[in-house]
């Protein structure tokens, strides 16, 4: 059991796991032989896992996060060990024992929830006494403003030259002059500018159709660069916005939402510089969709992972800027009991009018989250697509989502019936990310 005495379901555990290879090392872990002195209690779980090294594993996972403590070298957050510690709490023929917290583990636990509840404080002087040096901090970002204002009209030049040139010689150059530039924005510290030059190099070349492209990715990073030369005239929310495209980030806004916060979907998109984890939330209450971020060095998995499918309890405050769906979590999220009903949905064009809507104040925007209801995944001469039942109206797939395991998971929830999908709509298509079958409606299946 957890802080609120509800046990994880296996499914939810490895929906936790950073990747394959972590799943199926953990999901042998699982069982209660490797383990020794196991526990729980506090709103954590403990146990020691024997490996093929001499010392054993020392392995605690605080619930409330969830984080987690193993005395292996994994980079993998959670490691295989405190996935299989959780799948061994999980299993209600060898479930640990509530017992008392083992000093090694109580050291931790103490250390971190310590170290969260400074941190809490320190938001909360923050925001009520504003920064410690406010003089230092407005000249630093003015001196960053002036340095994205000079990356912003050096790659309007850029532009200007590539249009005057022709597009249909712009793969003649190659990548290396759109790298180029990219890092000069880097230099500007307009990190947004720099990964929407690194998608323009990407596109000559790149097959059929290829010209028209760029000249549509060509015109969004105009329309970016114009807008932040001229942000002190554009609306706040929508100012705001443009400040996060360009690289800034945009501050925590209002008040922090407390709700029972149903974990959607999570997934992790890297580069070679980042890896960049999303958790999709609901709250049950508010009907309130937000999205967490939690980023990790190239190589290592980002520490903030919830299993989806489960109910937690806890606060989340918006950032600012146009949707504000993105959001901070509070000090901790509790588990609380389940199941609840999935977000209320729609058909195929309600979905397509909600992500045109938020086109409207976010023109960069790739994709907007959406609930799909009454649908049915079907093939189509193009591929695989989500139609209404009625067959009205359909919407494809996106091609990454049609060559995904989790399409065929969704084929087999549906069986030809009408299901519930939620996921992110844009200009490529539907990307499922969870469904619910009209007999489990309480039931979380994750499609990524």
């Amino acid at each position: 059991m957890n802080a609120m005495g509800v046990r994880w379901t296996a499914e939810q555990v490895l929906a936790l796991a950073p990747d394959d290879a972590s799943r199926r090392a953990g999901s042998k872990l699982g069982t209660a032989g490797p383990w020794s002195d196991t526990g729980r209690g506090e709103g954590a779980v403990w146990g020691v896992c024997k490996g093929s090294g001499r010392v054993p594993y020392r392995t605690v996972v605080d619930t409330t996060g969830p984080a987690y403590l193993c005395a292996c070298s994994s980079r993998k957050f959670p490691c295989k060990h405190a996935l299989g510690l959780l799948l061994l709490q999980a299993s209600e023929g060898t479930a640990t024992e509530e017992t008392t917290v083992p000093d090694w583990a109580g050291e931790w636990l103490a250390a971190r929830r310590g170290r969260a509840a400074s941190a809490a404080r320190r938001t909360e002087g923050g925001a009520a006494g504003g920064p410690a040096d406010p003089e230092a901090a407005r000249r630093r970002a003015e001196r960053r403003a002036a340095r994205i204002t000079s990356g912003a009209e050096e790659l309007e030049q850029r532009l200007a030259d590539l249009l005057r040139g022709g597009l249909a010689a712009a793969e003649q150059p190659g990548y290396g002059l759109w790298e180029e530039t990219a890092a000069r924005m880097i230099d500007a510290q307009a990190p947004g500018l720099a990964g929407r030059v690194r998608e323009l190099g990407a596109i000559p070349g790149s097959g059929p159709g290829w010209p028209v492209r760029l000249l549509e990715e060509c015109a969004l990073t105009h329309l970016l660069d114009r807008a932040w030369l001229t942000a002190d005239r554009l609306p706040a929310p929508f100012a705001t916005t443009v400040r996060t495209r360009v690289g800034l980030t945009a501050p925590v806004d209002g008040v922090a939402v407390r709700d029972h916060w149903l974990v959607l979907a999570q997934y992790d998109a890297a580069d070679a510089r980042l890896t960049t984890r999303r958790i999709w939330l609901y709250g049950t209450a508010s009907g309130r969709t937000a999205l967490l971020l939690s980023f990790g060095a190239a190589g290592r998995a980002p520490q903030l992972a919830l299993p989806v499918g489960a109910v937690l309890d806890g606060e989340l405050t918006p950032h600012a800027g146009s949707g504000r769906l993105r959001a901070e979590p509070g000090d901790a999220f509790v588990p609380v009991a389940g199941p609840v009903a999935p977000p209320p949905g729609g058909p195929v064009g309600a979905a397509l009018d909600a992500y045109g809507r938020a086109l409207g104040e976010d023109p960069w925007l790739n994709s907007w989250p959406v609930t799909l209801s009454g649908v049915v995944p079907a093939r189509a001469e193009y591929g695989w697509q989500l139609a209404d039942a009625d067959g009205r109206e359909a919407l494809p797939l996106t091609p990454a989502a049609q060559s995904r395991p989790g399409l065929w998971r969704l084929v087999a929830l549906s069986g030809g019936a009408p299901v519930t999908v939620f996921g992110e709509c844009g200009h490529q298509g539907f990307t499922p990310l969870a469904a619910w079958s009209p007999e489990s409606p309480g039931e979380t299946v994750p499609l990524i």
